[in-house]
């Protein structure tokens, strides 16, 4: 279990090993940098409060730099801040004190408990023994969502500037469970219903995974977080995709360990990469650099 006693750097950035194209990768709910401090206020045990992590996520997308994208990976857990959320949707009902004005109360994924600050985990349960302090609010985004969001901003301005536009994949895994049998699936695409990508790159992305034998969804059940619909801004340039890959392809959910599929779904997902990577400039319609 990796437990560190204290937060290393928020953000870890991968920049390309080779020749750039204006494409970059984020993964914002694979951290497992869990503060000690954290662990001792949880009322879950570590194996627990991991439900909420997007597992290895990281690792399935590491060849973004070797096909020359970028990658912005969070260092820190979902459990502890969620840098899918707007800054500062917060439940009142977690924290001691009273919350300012201009916080978000009343978003649904804080009526759901799955705010900025997650009061749940994945699964619903409680995470805290007591309540929380909002200075502890304002110390995490300080120190994780602010600088997640930072380092992403500046790799979509830096593509799209050098190239004129670029292309986001906003990368997640999802529970199996969250699917009806008759509807489950190996990846869902989310452009928030056609609104934060040309169609032309949402297809290129379908067809690449349809290639490596992954069945499809669009929007459904995910039709994309706030990353998506916050960076994706079509008419400037920057498109964005949210990409969620089922668990049960390469891990075991219960135990969160790897499972025999891991290094297949990698490769898959690599050469993915890669295809992306050939065409991106062109599905832009801008000059390769």
């Amino acid at each position: 279990m990796d437990l560190a006693e204290s937060q290393p750097s928020a953000v870890h950035v991968t920049r390309p090993t080779g020749p750039a194209v204006p494409l970059v990768f984020a993964s914002p709910h694979s951290g497992r940098a869990y503060p000690a401090s954290f662990v001792a206020a949880a009322r879950l045990d570590p194996l627990q409060l991991r439900l909420s992590e997007d597992c290895y996520v990281d690792e399935l997308f590491a060849a973004a730099a070797e096909h020359g994208a970028t990658m912005v990976a969070a260092t820190f857990p979902r459990a502890f801040c969620d840098a899918n959320r707007e800054p500062w949707e917060l439940d009142p009902g977690m924290f001691e004190d009273a919350l300012p004005d201009w916080v978000n109360t009343a978003s649904v994924r804080v009526g759901a408990g799955l705010g900025t600050i997650a009061r749940v985990v994945a699964g619903g349960e409680p995470i805290y023994r007591s309540k929380l302090t909002f200075a502890e609010a304002q110390a995490r985004i300080a120190a994780t969502w602010q600088p997640f969001h930072a380092a992403l901003a500046t790799a979509i301005t830096e593509a799209t500037q050098r190239f004129g536009a670029c292309l986001l994949v906003d990368c997640h895994s999802m529970p199996q469970a969250s699917m009806a049998p008759s509807r489950r699936t190996d990846a869902v695409l989310g452009d928030a219903h056609g609104t934060t990508c040309s169609p032309v790159l949402l297809r290129r992305l379908e067809e690449a995974l349809a290639a490596e034998g992954l069945s499809v969804r669009r929007n459904d059940p995910y039709a994309g977080g706030y990353i998506t619909r916050h960076y994706g801004r079509p008419r400037d340039g920057v498109h964005a995709l949210q990409l969620e890959v089922n668990r049960a392809l390469y891990m075991n959910e219960a135990t969160l360990e790897r499972s025999f599929g891991f290094d297949a779904l990698r490769g898959g997902l690599s050469r993915l990469v890669a295809h992306l990577a050939r065409h991106v400039t062109v599905d832009l319609g801008v000059a390769r650099d």
